[in-house]
Formats: structure tokens, C-alpha cells, sequence
């Protein structure tokens, strides 16, 4: 599945690759896992519900997730992964709307 990143998840990564490379290193594994394979185990891919049900999530550590939409482009073939959230279980899982 392609992936594409929201303007707030870019500059999230952008501080997480300046204070913890391990981490960093974990996000850019998981998600090219999540490219190949989005509903492979490791990931714990789940669509969320609630106030924020329109998303899915995966998980990057134990406690960090990555949040996404799945968006079906009326020219593409294809949905696509928009991620819009990444931090803890709190911080992606409330609507922010």
C-alpha cells in the first residue's frame, strides 16, 4: 500500500530523528513493513472507533502508534495510507477535530 504523510507526522519525524535514532529507525522499519504487508501481525493494524472511527492504527513500539486514513483517490486505482497522527495510545486515539 502506498503511504503518504500528513505536514504534522513529517515534523513529528523530523524531531523524533533529532532525539531518539533508535526510534526513528523503528517508524521507518514498521512502515515499510506496513507498505508490504499493512495487516501483518507485528503492525497490529486496527481500525479505531469512537470519534475518531473513520481512522485505522498500527503500532510502532509498545507504546507508540501511527494513525491513518484510507483514501481512495477518484483517479487511482489503489487506496492510499495517509497518516495523520503518531505518539502514544492518548495522543493518536483522541479526535482533534
Amino acid at each position: 500500500m502506498q503511504i503518504k504523510l500528513s505536514l504534522g507526522v513529517k515534523s513529528d519525524l523530523k524531531k523524533i530523528k533529532q532525539k531518539d535514532l533508535k526510534l526513528a529507525g523503528r517508524i521507518e522499519k514498521q512502515l515499510t513493513l506496513f507498505a508490504q504487508y499493512p495487516k501483518h501481525p507485528s503492525l497490529r493494524t486496527h481500525k479505531l472507533s469512537g470519534k475518531v472511527e473513520n481512522r485505522w492504527s498500527i503500532s510502532i513500539t509498545k507504546s507508540i502508534r501511527m494513525a491513518y486514513l484510507v483514501i481512495q483517490a477518484e483517479n487511482d486505482r489503489d487506496p492510499y495510507a495517509y497518516f495523520v497522527a503518531i505518539g502514544t495510545h492518548d495522543q493518536v486515539y483522541r479526535d482533534k477535530k
